[in-house]
């Protein structure tokens, strides 16, 4: 299981929002098929929505 958390620990370097969705995307694309958001991004472009968007990319939704 794929967690958000994970991703900003491993990805330190990350400095926006925008930076996290192709993250996000390439794990997805390695076959990981579960993905949770247990923490919200720390970054000052997080949007309201930041879930429905880290889903999106996770699921493919976004390109």
């Amino acid at each position: 299981m794929l967690k958000l958390s994970d991703i900003l620990i491993s990805h330190h370097e990350l400095k926006s929002f925008d930076e996290l969705i192709p993250i996000v995307q390439a794990i997805a694309r390695q076959g990981e098929r579960f993905f949770r958001m247990d923490v919200k991004p720390p970054f000052p472009d997080t949007p309201d929505a930041w879930e429905d968007r880290l889903e999106a990319a996770f699921s493919g939704l976004i390109r």
